[in-house]
């Protein structure tokens, strides 16, 4: 069990990184009964300036204030996703998120710079083990295939796309090995800017407005 990324010696302490602004955003249908990302949730609560929205206690109708969300992100110099892989990809209230909060003028489009600049960092769970992550396991492709649209994301909107913190096989895992993993995200954290800015800085492509990626606001793709 080992993060596909992330921060490298770990700190000894809070470091002038922890004045930057992080949101985190944790998306995981069944919270009460979640293995890891309760005990990274955890594990970060007091930390300075990190905020943490948990979008399904926010949103258990899946009505999301746009308005709201947006505004939390114009505020945050690293915008942290925490959730576990659903079905190869995100959980459905985070993918609603994203459609709906990341739009054209906001986040992207000729007007939409108010992500550009900031980092996005992955942090997520796998059912499945390191080795099913394999073009020799059962799921046929590395896990960074499947972060493909994370990344494109990430670099529609102008953000930094750090490398992702992952735990597979998390199911299995023991108290011990989810403990390192949270003491990882709290040292990455901890560890800004240092460890993002070894990261190429981002560049944000021009995307004319009618070539959106979802459909928004009653507009036919």
């Amino acid at each position: 069990m080992a993060p596909a990324g992330g921060p490298g010696t770990p700190a000894s302490g809070p470091s002038p990184s922890a004045q930057a602004p992080i949101l985190i955003l944790a998306a995981h249908p069944d919270l009460a009964h979640s293995h890891v990302t309760r005990a990274m949730l955890s594990a970060v609560h007091g930390l300075p300036n990190v905020r943490v929205r948990d979008l399904y206690a926010l949103y258990p109708d899946y009505s999301i204030d746009v308005h709201a969300e947006q505004e939390a992100l114009r505020d945050a110099e690293l915008l942290v996703w925490l959730h576990p892989m659903h079905w190869y990809g995100m959980p459905a209230l985070m993918k609603l998120w994203v459609d709906e909060v990341l739009s054209v003028g906001f986040a992207y489009g000729s007007e939409g710079h108010a992500l550009h600049g900031k980092d996005l960092w992955l942090v997520m769970s796998t059912g499945g083990s390191a080795h099913s992550y394999s073009a020799e396991g059962y799921n046929r492709h590395p896990v960074d295939d499947f972060l493909l649209p994370y990344a494109q994301t990430a670099a529609l909107c102008g953000m930094r796309f750090l490398p992702p913190l992952m735990v597979h096989g998390a199911q299995r895992a023991n108290e011990a090995e989810i403990r390192a993993h949270a003491q990882r995200f709290v040292e990455g954290l901890r560890e800004l800017p240092q460890w993002c800015e070894m990261q190429p800085e981002p560049a944000q492509e021009e995307v004319p407005n009618e070539d959106r990626p979802a459909s928004q606001e009653g507009v036919p793709v």
